[in-house]
């Protein structure tokens, strides 16, 4: 179809048209209307300084718990069940059962342990008797020996002072007869001898007389002989033995002693052995009759029940199963709690970062989540020396401190295990300046916040105070009424000339910017030296060669670095606030920690730089030679 230029266009191409322009004047104008809402968006982005009341506090969760009560536990040895449990919520009085455990092993070791304190005790009488027989053996053994010495030494003195000297003087006596025999003899043979010269008798009978001299002679020598071998070996020979028997009869006299009392000693023994295994099964019998006691839990006062699982905020072993019958308990574990009266306390846990705000004594609101619109007032009591141990156990990363809040007067409506919230007032002020706490950084180690004067920004200078992790208390540079950025220029905050990381006091939000810098000057050593290596290209095929492998190595080595770049790059404004909260509850320590990490990662990526690195700049100056 063709259009004459004189003729009007038709209705239909009219329509078109008018369309079209309809549109792009709706983009326009939703282009123009984007344009300036972003703009007095990004201008409204301020905060006008505030002057009024200003309240320094910690918020905490925590729970509520009595001041004083009475905490029933398991006492049985081991693991048992519990057959029997008061329900929970009832008063009871003192005396009235609370909890009975199993008792059925207890009983059948109780049974055991009787007959084995019987065999025991009949070990023990029969020792006791044996040491009183064998005392008496030894007593008879003894005297006996001894007995037997002093006859061996009464034998040696008879015979020395009463045998000896009557056997000699028998000795002497026979030589004096025998020699008065032979003198006679020799007499009568004298006689004898004249009567047979003059022949009175007759020769027979003087043989005979001269037959008896030589009979009286011979019983003389006879005698002398008996003498002297009394004197010289018999004498010598029984004196010897009296005193051999002497000898062996003090030996028998002390073995008999020693033995005597080894088995004396030994019977002792016996019996101290019998008499503790006696007791030892005795003590046995006690304890398992007093584990038998504690199977059934009375109460001791009047009070509440309250289970001890529903009062604990968390176990350690992350355990929380409420008691019921049937469950297995183990020794030392709390089962009950009996409130005495009504007074409670709030038991929080303070994170290390506010630890120097908070200390004993200071005023603390507490709402209860099951009253709401009530408030009680109290004070912290006491702040734990130490870490909570339950914590740094579920997360190794968060040191909490465990902090007792007595509420003041007495109020029954408060029970243990309600949860609570903790305000604890570090400061009040009736009259201050302050500002949201994100519009403050630091810059060179000073405080400064931009304020907004028009379309224009002004870097200033301020005294800060204590925060409440929402606002900052501003003591000098700021008047009421002026305007302050809420989100000021990361790139203005710098970082001290000390090294990397801010000090005690500083704003977090340098370390956040250092670590960026950080990466890009990772980023720039890495890309400059590929520049260099593509700005030396030559036609040689082997420099070429030397090229592509010194550029792939450097490609490489960008591809290990670049991804933190962008992964900071893409981060959402949102993350980079997280992150700046994060190192705002950072302590110094803590900051000092990551500064280190940092220095350390910088020092030994720079160390894996230069092995790449170097072969490019081999390459160049290879490449320029030839």
């Amino acid at each position: 179809m063709k259009l004459n230029l004189g003729q009007k266009p038709p209705k239909k191409f009219q329509r078109i048209l008018l369309a079209g322009l309809a549109l792009l004047f709706l983009l326009a104008g939703g282009v123009y209307l984007l344009a300036s809402g972003r703009g007095s968006e990004q201008a409204m982005a301020v905060f006008p300084v505030k002057r009024g009341p200003l309240t320094i506090d910690v918020l905490q969760s925590g729970t509520i718990k009595a001041k004083e009560q009475i905490i029933i536990k398991n006492e049985l040895e081991g693991r048992t069940s519990i057959i029997y449990l008061v329900e929970e919520g009832t008063r009871v009085k003192a005396g009235d059962l609370l909890v009975e455990l199993d008792a059925s092993s207890l009983l059948d070791s109780k049974i055991d342990q009787e007959i084995s304190v019987q065999n025991a005790e009949a070990s023990f009488i029969s020792a006791k008797e044996n040491l009183e027989v064998v005392r008496n053996q030894a007593e008879s053994d003894i005297d006996v020996a001894q007995l037997t010495l002093e006859f061996a030494r009464e034998d040696l003195k008879q015979y020395k002072e009463g045998e000896y000297p009557k056997l000699l003087r028998e000795a002497e006596a026979q030589i004096k007869l025998a020699e008065e025999e032979l003198e006679r003899a020799q007499d009568t043979l004298a006689w004898s001898q004249k009567l047979w010269e003059e022949k009175y008798i007759s020769e027979n009978e003087l043989q005979a007389d001269r037959l008896a001299v030589t009979r009286r002679q011979l019983d003389l020598e006879l005698a002398i002989s008996s003498r002297d071998l009394l004197q010289n070996f018999t004498y010598q020979r029984q004196i010897k033995q009296l005193e051999s028997d002497i000898r062996q009869a003090e030996m028998a006299y002390e073995r008999t002693l020693r033995k005597a009392n080894a088995s004396v000693v030994q019977a002792e023994a016996e019996l101290k052995a019998r008499q503790a295994e006696y007791n030892q099964q005795k003590d046995k019998l006690t304890k398992i009759e007093d584990q038998l006691t504690k199977t059934k839990l009375y109460a001791p006062a009047e009070g509440l029940v309250i289970y001890a699982t529903s009062a604990q905020r968390g176990g350690f072993r992350g355990n929380q199963e409420p008691l019921m019958e049937g469950q297995e308990v183990h020794e030392r574990q709390e089962l009950i709690y009996l409130p005495l009266g009504y007074s409670a306390l709030a038991e929080v846990n303070v994170h290390e970062a506010s630890l120097k705000k908070v200390h004993p004594g200071l005023p603390v609101v507490i709402t209860v989540d099951a009253l709401p619109g009530r408030k009680f007032i109290g004070k912290v009591d006491s702040i734990a020396p130490l870490p909570d141990a339950q914590s740094m156990w579920m997360n190794p990363d968060l040191r909490v401190y465990n902090t007792q809040i007595s509420i003041e007067g007495e109020e029954p409506a408060l029970r243990t295990g309600m949860s609570c919230k903790a305000e604890i007032i570090v400061a009040y002020y009736e009259n201050a300046l302050y500002v949201p706490v994100q519009s403050v950084i630091q810059v060179g180690g000073e405080y400064v916040v931009y304020v907004a004067n028009g379309s224009s920004l002004e870097r200033r200078k301020v005294k800060v105070g204590l925060d409440n992790n929402r606002t900052i208390h501003i003591l000098e540079g700021l008047q009421e009424g002026e305007n302050v950025l809420l989100n000021p220029p990361l790139k203005e905050a710098e970082a001290p000339a000390a090294g990397l990381g801010p000090k005690e006091g500083e704003s977090a939000e340098l370390l956040s910017e250092q670590i960026r810098q950080y990466l890009e000057k990772i980023e720039s050593s890495v890309s400059t030296p590929q520049e260099s290596v593509s700005s030396s290209q030559s036609d040689s095929a082997s420099v070429e060669s030397r090229r592509q492998n010194t550029s792939e190595a450097q490609n490489q080595s960008f591809s290990q670095q670049s991804p933190r770049r962008r992964r900071l790059e893409n981060m959402t404004p949102e993350q980079r606030e997280e992150m700046r909260r994060r190192f705002e509850n950072m302590t110094p320590e803590q900051r000092e920690e990551m500064r280190k990490q940092f220095e350390s990662r910088s020092s030994q990526e720079e160390g894996t730089e230069k092995p790449v690195h170097a072969p490019a700049e081999s390459g160049t100056t290879s490449q320029e030679g030839q």
